[in-house]
């Protein structure tokens, strides 16, 4: 009996607001866990960014943000449950020195939150069995950002975990000066447009999937919320199936991003 993976071809098109985002993927038959799709849904986000910026580009603006420059990694990073699995996952695959010093640096956040009265809120905010609304985080996102508290994996102001980083992160992007970025609430800030937020498609994918609510959790609460749930990351779907509920969620994603657009 062969034990080799059948994979299917597809070709994809998705209309973005600044254009047309097309590839070919090959996807697995056979039952895979939900983290198997994160290098596709990650690939289908920056090609989307990527396009945006390019429209900024030829309109005589250009990204300001580069390595070194980690103003951004004091704001809280929501992320979703498959990226926490995929991140839990990165860390028990790493250097026995390297994976206790990211879970130290952890550790040490997670101590730093609950002096500062956070961590009970952020750990609500993880766990919360319904939906939550941007109003009703922005008052935690205020409050953690006052912390100015260094993301747990910023090592020398350089992401350690740069190719494993969320998706937040990787759509997060300015074309305002870099100095105006050491205070993220200044309104001269001018943030890249984000044709599609992928933490938040996989965050529905993940609802859709186990019947539960769309959660987003807070990075630094992410590795040890995966550890606990981990028995729902056992859980397996056919691929090809699991590819396309994926698809559905950033198909409307992408549409109600250019509705909004365009009543703007």
């Amino acid at each position: 009996m062969s034990n080799q993976t059948v994979v299917e071809h597809f070709e994809i098109s998705l209309q973005t607001p600044s254009g047309e985002v097309t590839t070919a993927v090959g996807v697995p038959t056979s039952f895979v866990p939900i983290t198997a799709i994160l290098p596709l849904m990650r690939s289908l986000g920056e090609e989307a960014q990527a396009l945006e910026q390019r429209r900024l580009l030829e309109g005589g603006q250009r990204v300001s943000c580069q390595k070194g420059c980690a103003a951004c990694c004091r704001m809280l990073v929501p992320i979703s449950a498959p990226e926490a699995f995929a991140l839990a996952n990165t860390i028990d695959r790493l250097e026995q020195s390297e994976r206790t010093r990211l879970l130290a640096q952890l550790d040490l956040a997670n101590q730093r939150l609950a002096k500062a009265g956070l961590l009970k809120q952020l750990t609500s905010l993880a766990e919360s069995q319904s939906p939550v609304t941007d109003e009703a985080i922005e008052p935690l996102n205020r409050a953690y950002y006052a912390l100015r508290m260094p993301c747990p994996f910023l090592d020398n102001e350089v992401c350690s975990i740069y190719e494993d980083r969320p998706a937040a992160c990787r759509e997060l992007a300015v074309t305002s000066p870099a100095t105006d970025c050491q205070n993220m609430t200044n309104e001269a800030i001018r943030p890249v447009p984000v044709a599609v937020r992928i933490s938040t498609t996989l965050s529905l994918l993940w609802a859709d999937l186990t019947a539960t609510a769309p959660r987003l959790i807070p990075l630094p609460l992410a590795v040890d919320w995966a550890t606990r749930h981990q028995a729902e990351q056992t859980r397996r779907w056919v691929g090809t199936e699991l590819f396309e509920k994926a698809l559905d969620k950033i198909w409307r994603y992408l549409s109600q991003e250019k509705a909004r657009r365009s009543s703007t």
